[in-house]
């Protein structure tokens, strides 16, 4: 390989980022992806050769600010939140569209500094399933919908509805057992309008496939066909849901994958033209690993250790709370050099803890692992490391009448269920979970340690699960909550995360 290129391998990284959107500038490329129910939410990544990735902004802290974003009130967002985005950039002006399923509003947030914070906000009654943008001729469209294909007007500031604008079918797709049509994604290329779409009919291969709709005029005829089929290999999951993009001059696109617990990837692939149809892949096959032009600028990892030395609270950028926090109840500069997470409600699992703080997991393995000091636990209280999803595992320490004990649980729905529990033999201790993602296996293992150098199993292993009740892959967790009184409180000294594979 040339000094001057270097290799994209897909999934571009086995990590947590769905329904990615991406969008082109002179000399980068920048992608969105879900965020479901995590805050601050809607990551914008950059690279500046398709290879490296790094997140340098969010598109918000909060996008409500209600009992269920704010995990109060036994109410939650969990699958909820902020689904799959519509990124563009038009006329110096970045743009990001998306639905809420619990609020029933679709979002249009816009800026001009992607790597600053000062995103205006606007909200458009009512849902439109999937939408995508499309800026034309002065003009501004939302593409949406399920099995049937909606196109509506919207004001050329994207603030409201246009009165009196278009608003109709834009067209019918095949009718299957499975899911219909769906995450658009449109573009105009040339002298076509191009729409694409995912597809997962259970009859044929039963995976998802990838469908490309195209017309000359935008409320014309459109005609369509299946551009993708394959799964590169790995247990049937079909890649598809994406659009197409062209940087340097050469065309990509950019869908994903499901692999199981570990979430759904980014999957990236050349992109040619026959008969002015986007061909994807390399004879309808995605390849496993292709080169581009290496442009020789520093990515800052999406997943990484922290010593959690700061000067302000303010956390990295790996890191995402589940659902909104109430920052009177954590700080990394209270003591610092550690995180201090404070019970400021009663919880009686882990899923209704507020304040969890997470990062994605990788594949094929990871391990994360943590040291805390429980000196200001209070009876009843619960705080560790988790291996989250709505099924989930810890490793723990709690509180009661007779002192502190490590432990590990497992956990779903409303209960928790401790499957081992030991005598804590000091105020610090050190826990760890290790996932492994390889094919078939999906595992979780949990361990503690007095000096982070000899490990003890605790507990058994977690079969973990991707299910839709989250609808997100695993993350590595930070947290404590109060299940007697609050005011409690665990400082934890650094996150350490160790990639392998």
């Amino acid at each position: 390989m040339s000094k001057n290129l270097t290799i994209v391998h897909n999934p571009l990284f086995l990590a947590d980022f769905p329904d990615p959107s991406v969008v082109v500038t002179e000399d980068a490329v920048y992608m969105t992806t879900t965020s479901m129910h995590f805050m601050p939410g809607i990551p914008i990544m950059r690279s500046y050769d398709l290879a490296h990735w790094e997140i340098i902004s969010y598109v918000y802290d909060h996008f409500e600010n209600n009992a269920a974003h704010c995990l109060e009130d036994g109410q939650s967002i969990y699958s909820q939140g902020s689904w799959a985005t519509s990124f563009r950039f038009h006329k110096g002006i970045f743009y990001v569209c998306f639905n809420s399923n619990d609020m029933q509003n679709t979002y249009i947030y816009r800026t001009a500094d992607l790597a600053g914070s000062k995103w205006h906000r606007t909200v458009i009654p009512g849902f439109h399933h999937d939408p995508s943008l499309l800026f034309e001729d002065g003009r501004v469209f939302i593409v949406y919908g399920n099995g049937t294909i909606h196109i509506k007007e919207l004001e050329s500031d994207c603030t409201t509805v246009k009165v009196d604008g278009i608003d109709q079918v834009l067209l019918d797709t095949p009718v299957v057992e499975g899911l219909n049509c769906e995450g658009s994604h449109i573009h105009k290329v040339g002298d076509y309008y191009y729409l694409m779409m995912i597809q997962w009919p259970k009859s044929g291969s039963g995976r998802r496939i990838q469908w490309c709709y195209r017309s000359e005029e935008l409320l014309g005829e459109y005609t369509g066909k299946i551009i993708l089929d394959d799964d590169m290999g790995y247990q049937n999951n079909g890649v598809a849901q994406g659009g197409i993009f062209k940087f340097k001059n050469e065309w990509y696109a950019m869908l994903f994958q499901d692999r199981d617990s570990v979430g759904r990837c980014p999957v990236l692939m050349p992109v040619s033209w026959q008969d002015d149809w986007p061909v994807l892949g390399i004879e309808g096959k995605i390849p496993h690993e292709f080169e581009v032009p290496l442009q020789e600028k520093k990515a800052e990892p999406f997943t990484k250790s922290d010593d959690f030395e700061y000067e302000t609270d303010k956390l990295h950028f790996a890191w995402q709370f589940n659902h909104n926090p109430d920052d009177r109840y954590w700080s990394v500069t209270e003591r610092p050099g550690h995180l201090r997470l404070k019970n400021g409600q009663l919880s009686n699992c882990l899923e209704n803890a507020r304040n969890t703080l997470t990062q994605r997991t990788t594949g094929p393995v990871s391990s994360f692992y943590t040291c805390l000091d429980t000196s200001g636990m209070q009876t009843g209280d619960c705080a560790g490391i988790a291996a989250f999803q709505s099924r989930w595992g810890i490793a723990a320490v709690t509180v009661d009448d007779d002192g502190k004990r490590i432990v590990m649980k497992t956990g779903e729905g409303q209960d928790e269920v401790i499957v081992e529990s030991v005598p804590l033999l000091a105020d610090t201790v050190h826990l760890k979970v290790e996932f492994d993602f390889t094919v078939s296996r999906d595992i979780a293992i949990f361990y503690y340690s007095y000096d982070s150098v000899k490990w003890i199993r605790l507990g058994s292993e977690l079969k973990m699960i991707y299910q839709l009740r989250h609808f997100v892959g695993y993350r590595a967790a930070l947290f404590s909550y109060a299940t007697e009184k609050i005011g409690g409180y665990v400082d934890f000294d650094f996150m350490r995360y160790e990639p392998r594979g």
